[in-house]
């Protein structure tokens, strides 16, 4: 990929141009610019954490697990299965219609503009462009100008691995993500805020572009009477404060039931305790926010009893891994995503009760159940709407390739993720052949009634 500055029309145009060549459709394009990412991915790594580290302060082991590892892990998925995906599918042709023969062929989109989000500065960039070239598109990818260096290192270097006539960088801010999503790109994918998030949309529905949009939400884990709350506890602080808490995904806060909530609450001390020390600032594993992440992570505690950590340097950027009690809907901490480690624990008496509670948001990204009970699964999938479900973990939802991730309502439109990914960015093309003979000339006016009637009769015979 390569760096580019406006004009941002006449970088559209010349994408245009290539896909028109058609020199993106074959498998062996793809499948090199696959293997190129994979390149970048192993021989760049040292930069990669390095700039992982400078922007978000993402130790190195988190920085392979959940940025360089899941990549290189989607890019194995996508070349083990691009064959399979490109091949047309074909489909049943009633009886009516013989003889004929009905088919879908996956083309790619054309050009796609990717929008990515800071949390996770890599991940996030490249792994819609992985199902974006998987399905045979060009490319302008647009990194978030949050994680500077992050970005930096995918515009300067990038481009000398893949084919930089048909996959482009471009740098900046909110002015240039303006420009961008008021072209006519073939689709758009968004990762980031909501309020960001309906700005794209109202951009592109004057193009009438198809977008994408990949949100976050307040995502409930409910914690049930009969589990073992020793597990349930480590699993949960890892996965709340992993990238320091700053993960779209992450539990945003714990519904227990109130007949363990006493026990659990001792369990989620010792599982801080366990993996960060009595003090995180000095755990080489434990990652850090912006100063005004921090300062507005530090300002949602305000009327919560603390029942774990809770101290804060702004200017570290640093929030203990706190653990709230005394925590009502109406809290401040309630009132918007958290996006920090900052874990609320609500109890409940029962699972009505609980489904009340997470109605706070009522289209969350993710929902964690810890259960044994298959029949209070259903009950909460039922009852919780969300993008995807945990049960007895959590995160791993979004990093199986063969499992489509998305949100809905709130948190997003659109899933990606292995074949999920490559049919984002793929137009699925209905063809109909048929030959010139035979003939059915029923189908022609003048519709006479003697006509008519044995049309009518030769369908109904082929329901």
């Amino acid at each position: 990929m390569e760096s580019f500055k406006p004009h941002y029309g006449g970088l559209l145009k010349e994408l245009q141009a290539v896909h028109a060549s058609g020199r993106t459709r074959s498998i062996v394009w793809r499948r090199r610019q696959l293997c190129a990412l994979r390149r970048f991915l192993v021989e760049r790594e040292t930069d990669i954490f390095a700039a992982l580290e400078a922007d978000v302060g993402k130790p190195r082991h988190e920085a392979w697990f959940t940025e360089v590892s899941y990549l290189r892990h989607e890019i194995s998925y996508a070349l083990k299965n691009l064959g399979r995906w490109m091949r047309s599918r074909h489909v049943w042709t009633p009886l009516v219609y013989q003889p004929a023969s009905s088919s879908v062929i996956p083309e790619p989109c054309g050009v796609v503009l990717i929008l990515s989000a800071w949390n996770y500065p890599l991940q996030l960039a490249l792994a819609p462009v992985i199902a974006a070239l998987a399905a045979g598109n060009c490319v302008v990818l647009k990194p978030s100008e949050q994680a500077p260096v992050t970005s930096a290192l995918v515009a300067d270097v990038l481009h000398s691995y893949l084919d930089r006539d048909a996959a482009r960088v471009v740098e900046g801010g909110e002015g240039v993500a303006a420009s961008l999503v008021g072209l006519p790109f073939d689709h758009i994918f968004f990762t980031g805020s909501r309020d960001v998030g309906r700005k794209v949309l109202q951009a592109a529905a004057g193009n009438l572009v198809p977008v994408t949009l990949e949100l976050g939400g307040k995502n409930p884990c409910i914690v049930d009477r009969g589990v073992d709350l020793g597990v349930a506890a480590r699993r949960i602080v890892w996965a709340k404060c992993i990238n320091a808490g700053q993960t779209c995904i992450a539990p945003d806060y714990v519904l227990v039931h109130k007949d363990v909530e006493a026990s659990f609450l001792d369990e989620l001390k010792e599982a801080m305790l366990g993996m960060y020390g009595p003090d995180a600032s000095m755990s080489p594993s434990y990652g850090r926010l912006s100063p005004h992440n921090a300062e507005r992570i530090s300002s949602l505690m305000q009327g919560c009893r603390i029942v774990a950590g809770g101290r804060v340097s702004v200017r570290d950027g640093y929030v203990e891994p706190t653990v709230l009690s005394g925590v009502s809907v109406d809290s401040p901490v309630m009132r918007e995503e958290i996006f920090g480690p900052l874990l609320p624990v609500i109890p409940f008496s029962s699972q009505q009760e609980a489904v009340s509670i997470a109605s706070v948001d009522p289209a969350p990204l993710a929902l964690y159940l810890f259960t044994g009970s298959r029949q209070l699964e259903k009950y909460y999938m039922e009852h919780i709407r969300s993008g995807g479900v945990g049960i007895n973990d959590l995160l791993f939802q979004a990093a199986i390739p063969s499992l489509p991730f998305g949100g809905i309502g709130y948190s997003g439109m659109g899933r990606y993720h292995g074949k999920a990914g490559f049919d984002l960015f793929s137009h699925q093309r209905t063809v109909h052949k048929k030959g010139l003979f035979p003939e059915n000339r029923l189908r022609y006016p003048p519709g006479v009634t003697a006509r008519f009637r044995l049309l009518k009769w030769l369908f109904s015979l082929w329901k």
